[in-house]
């Protein structure tokens, strides 16, 4: 017996079962890998096409963004017209895995623009600047990593919920803190116009010189003196820069009117790991407390 026991005690331990490999995950934008992160935990790897201080508008897609989807599992875009060169880049890979479009049943806001003179309705693809939609993003992310890695469903489901419950919370908080702003003072000048969603959210009007893609070039020389004159007018002191913005034009408002440039807000891109808006949530964390700053100064 005795013989037995030392012999098993010699015996090889039983290597333990190997853990699988994280799920790669290709996200179009800086703000759609976040929240990719934030649900996905450490049961994925998440490559951004477009990072931070980046325009998805104007994009430039690399060699290396189409290899990387041909090897990634999951690749999660916006969607709402937002990465206009998507298809042509997915076009060029031999992706199978499970494609996600975080804004799969939000309702999209709309805005009237010009086109030669005419008026046309496009879609507003900023639907992740209210936090309700980015419940929503959270969800549609969470189904398909489950989808794509059904191992893992259950911890992406529990990171999404805990996730989302901390989206709600700050969304409640935001309310709360321009609660106290005078509506006649809730407006406010930015580049463009990536904020439609948190204005209808939390009672900001946003005005903006470009439309909703900076794409479009700049406006005309009298719609700048139109605005200009609103701004004198109304007394408008909150005039903001975005982070993938040209400066120039913000700059020659604040000439002409006399208003004062604020620190810049983050619309479509976070911000760099060492700047104030690296998250999701910090990046609303940031905008409204600046936003608010601003609109108390109108």
């Amino acid at each position: 017996m005795r013989l037995f026991l030392l012999l098993l005690s010699l015996a090889p331990l039983a290597a333990p079962a190997a853990e699988a490999a994280p799920l790669p995950v290709i996200a179009t934008t800086s703000v759609l890998g976040d929240l990719v992160r934030n649900v996905g935990g450490d049961k994925v790897v998440v490559k951004t096409l477009v990072g931070p201080d980046g325009d998805a508008h104007t994009y430039e897609p690399t060699p290396s963004d189409a290899k990387a989807i041909s090897t990634a599992r999951l690749v999660v875009i916006n969607g709402l017209g937002l990465e206009g060169w998507l298809t042509r880049l997915m076009g060029s890979t031999n992706f199978t895995g499970t494609r996600v479009i975080a804004t799969e049943g939000i309702t999209p806001l709309t805005m009237e623009e010009q086109d030669g003179g005419k008026a046309k309705t496009v879609t507003d693809p900023h639907a992740w600047q209210s936090l309700k939609n980015g419940q929503v993003y959270v969800a549609n992310i969470a189904r398909g990593l489950a989808s794509a890695d059904p191992a893992n469903a259950a911890a992406y489901r529990q990171n999404a919920d805990a996730y989302s419950q901390r989206l709600a919370e700050l969304d409640t908080k935001i309310r709360a803190d321009l609660a106290g702003i005078p509506a006649i003072q809730r407006r406010v000048i930015t580049t463009h116009d990536a904020f439609q969603y948190y204005g209808k959210a939390y009672g900001v009007d946003f005005i903006a010189p470009i439309g909703l893609t900076t794409e479009e070039g700049e406006p005309s020389a009298g719609d700048v003196a139109k605005l200009e004159r609103q701004i004198k007018q109304q007394k408008l002191r909150a005039l903001f820069l975005e982070n993938i913005s040209n400066s120039r034009l913000i700059e020659q408002l604040a000439r002409d009117t006399g208003a004062v440039v604020g620190p810049p807000l983050f619309s479509d891109a976070l911000s760099k790991p060492d700047e104030p808006a690296p998250t999701y949530i910090q990046m609303f964390e940031y905008n409204t407390a600046t936003l608010k700053a601003g609109m108390l100064k109108n």
